[in-house]
């Protein structure tokens, strides 16, 4: 798969692509974050419409209980971790950083519960620095598509920020997660309507 190609054809299919999470805040952002591992992001902003509302500072995430924000998340699923992570993360702000969301990386992953794809998420779409966050569509479009072949997105992650220019990097990412979400998608992939179909390893193995 030619990289030029790939970008020149997914900045037609995604001009202008956006983040599917609904934030008014880097922390807002980061909860969202968190508590959208294995969770759709539709299901995520039904509950965070809620938790917001009362609940959007890290101050005022701390007044509650554990138990209660496990009850309002509880749609997200593994709520318990969930809850306990966010809280702790919440704390952390506090205690490090007097409530703010540090604007790099390297401080982001010192936040409890906060790995590197979460702190690529909101170091790319809350600072608008150059990141690419592997989530589980990027690293299977990049896999399918031949760009990489690895199942750790540590390691997807650097092969990619390797082939294509950092100034790229954020929009491809948003651009990947839409292209795997709606037509590269893990069971049942839109290949007909794929223009990369006859590029892709997935689809010629599955049609040999």
């Amino acid at each position: 798969m030619n990289k030029d190609s790939f970008l020149k054809i997914l900045n037609k299919l995604y001009p202008n692509p956006k983040c599917e999470l609904n934030y008014g805040s880097a922390y807002e952002l980061l909860v969202a974050v968190i508590l959208s591992a294995q969770c759709t992001d539709k299901r995520v902003n039904i509950v965070t419409e809620t938790l917001f509302k009362k609940y959007n500072t890290p101050q005022k995430m701390l007044l509650l209980k554990q138990e209660q924000l496990e009850e309002i998340i509880h749609s997200c699923g593994f709520y318990h971790n969930k809850a306990k992570n966010i809280l702790s993360m919440s704390k952390d702000l506090i205690e490090k950083y007097n409530g703010k969301v540090p604007d790099n990386i390297q401080d982001l992953q010192t936040l409890a519960g906060v790995g590197r794809k979460t702190a690529n998420v909101v170091y790319s779409e809350a600072f608008k620095g150059d990141a690419i966050a592997v989530d589980t569509h990027v690293l299977r479009v990049s896999n399918r598509l031949g760009f990489v072949k690895t199942a750790d997105p540590y390691k997807c992650e650097i092969q990619l920020m390797n082939m294509f220019d950092n100034k790229d990097w954020g929009k491809l990412h948003l651009q990947m997660v839409h292209f795997g979400r709606y037509i590269c998608k893990a069971q049942k992939p839109n290949c007909k309507e794929c223009p990369f179909a006859n590029e892709c390893y997935f689809n010629n193995k599955t049609n040999i």
